[in-house]
């Protein structure tokens, strides 16, 4: 069933990769020299999706103007983020209402602007291809030559063979732009609540353990985390159990099996203000991963059937820590623990 819907996805793709192409769009490759305005676009609901674009705005602020185009559930993750001159949440129906007001403004941003695909560098995407030469039909456009996608860009960028990693992907995706584009991620300064506040005066010394993630399966099982919590305590640091929607039980089985504090609930901006004044994070692969190291925070970071070569931030303080589902749940945390001290 999988194999139908993505042979029917790339059928689609291609029939309308073929109705938008342009062949004589060549010489729109002049914009990469002097567009002064870039608007990268990423269409994607995923708060960890969101804020790994947030590098290429470090890599383009201090020679263009850059604007994002998001997914409207992702506006809360980029509202405020430095660098950026516009955050543009994107409604995917107004790709079939030409007389849209707010598709016609984005055009209007869009013109003699390079317009930056920044979708997936190893799996075809059919919507953020189309929505960026749906937005620069008056601009250059920039993005990863993949099934249809080729035909939407006027500048493919093929991957770089020489890494895995995704920040290093996605940067590439400006190397016609910016030399050795370079940028890590980056988060607003967190707005603080007198609630987490309280908490953080009220342990001075105090890690963040997040067992939670949006995909079950990706979840290291319960015992690692509160193993770890027990270790934690044990160095005088005590662990802050944070939790997400539908995530309750979930801490409280590490919270019982570990004596660790239970954090109330959080927003994102509290969850990052936390995590920026704790001593370390401990977390799956998932969005508060990506958040934890955007704000600066030693992240230890568990990936379970996910490669770390891709998704990870392997560089100090950071540590990633691949398992198995062939080790038991002890061997686990033996591991977790070694990256803890």
């Amino acid at each position: 069933m999988h194999r139908v819907e993505v042979f029917l996805r790339h059928l689609s793709g291609w029939a309308l990769a073929v109705a938008f192409w342009r062949p004589w769009r060549s010489g729109r490759a002049r914009l990469l020299a002097t567009a002064e305005r870039v608007v990268v676009v990423r269409i994607d609901h995923r708060i960890g999706e969101a804020l790994l674009t947030t590098p290429l705005v470090a890599a383009l602020e201090k020679t263009h103007e850059v604007h994002l185009v998001v997914h409207p559930k992702c506006a809360r993750v980029l509202e405020g983020l430095p660098g950026l001159a516009g955050l543009h949440p994107f409604e995917r129906a107004w790709l079939w209402n030409p007389f849209s007001p707010r598709l016609r403004a984005l055009r209007a941003l869009c013109r003699d602007a390079v317009v930056v695909n920044a979708a997936s560098w190893v799996e075809y995407s059919g919507t953020p291809a189309l929505v960026a030469r749906v937005l620069g039909a008056f601009g250059c456009v920039v993005g990863p030559p993949l099934g249809p996608a080729r035909l939407l860009c006027d500048v493919p960028v093929p991957p770089r063979p020489d890494t895995a990693r995704e920040v290093e992907q996605r940067l590439n995706y400006l190397s016609p732009l910016v030399h050795a584009p370079a940028g890590a991620m980056r988060f607003r300064a967190p707005r603080a609540t007198p609630a987490v506040e309280a908490l953080v005066a009220q342990h001075p010394a105090f890690a963040v353990v997040n067992p939670g993630g949006r995909l079950g399966e990706r979840r290291v099982p319960t015992p690692v985390f509160a193993q770890a919590a027990r270790h934690l305590a044990a160095r005088g640091v005590v662990p802050v159990v944070t939790w997400g929607p539908g995530e309750e039980a979930l801490a409280d089985e590490v919270v019982a099996a570990s004596g660790a504090v239970l954090a109330p609930p959080t927003s994102l901006d509290e969850l990052a203000f936390l995590m920026s004044r704790a001593q370390l994070v401990l977390c799956n692969n998932t969005g508060p991963m990506h958040l934890s190291v955007a704000v600066g925070a030693k992240t230890v970071a568990l990936f379970w059937q996910m490669p770390a070569a891709q998704w990870g931030h392997p560089q100090p303080p950071h540590v990633m820590v691949e398992l198995t589902q062939e080790q038991s749940a002890a061997a686990m945390a033996q591991r977790v623990m070694a990256a803890l001290d």
